[in-house]
């Protein structure tokens, strides 16, 4: 009877392992889909910041390129790159190399934005960082590779669903 009450207690544990990972990923998700300032005067949403971001990686990026990088479409990009250049967060700028084009680039208050955003994911990972600190290297290396290979499940869980 106590090896059963064990057993269960332990599927019990491991179904709450399930559950609090997707709990933490809806959390995630929650954090970076807000609208945030980011130490500038306007709002900022998500799609905006990782473009901005991209944009800081990558100066005088083109729309097609931004538009490959992101996997999205040249014409979403230029409607969220209007919505920037009117929050003074990004510029186009005509290309020196070349000129039948329009290179991205950030303003100040855009590098600002990137930054703050930069400082934010910072923060994130500390946190973890901080959770991990007293585990040992073997310990973490099993949870990054428990981690990976759950994601690659769900993943191929998800296309088989969507086919």
């Amino acid at each position: 009877m106590p090896y059963t009450f064990a057993m269960n207690k332990v599927r019990s544990i491991k179904q709450k392992i399930g559950y609090d990972i997707l709990n933490l990923a809806m959390t995630y998700v929650e954090l970076d889909k807000k609208t945030r300032y980011y130490g500038t005067d306007v709002p900022i949403f998500h799609s905006e910041i990782h473009m901005i971001s991209v944009i800081a990686e990558y100066p005088g990026v083109h729309v097609g390129g931004l538009a490959e990088i992101l996997g999205i479409t040249k014409g979403s990009v230029s409607e969220i790159i209007k919505k920037l250049e009117r929050k003074a967060l990004v510029v186009k700028e005509i290309d020196v190399q070349n000129l039948s084009k329009l290179a991205l680039r950030l303003t100040e208050k855009g590098e600002k934005a990137h930054s703050n955003h930069m400082r934010y994911h910072t923060i994130l990972n500390s946190m973890v960082e901080e959770e991990l600190e007293t585990v040992s290297e073997h310990d973490v290396k099993f949870l990054s590779c428990f981690l990976s290979a759950i994601k690659a499940k769900v993943e191929k869980f998800n296309e088989s669903v969507e086919g």
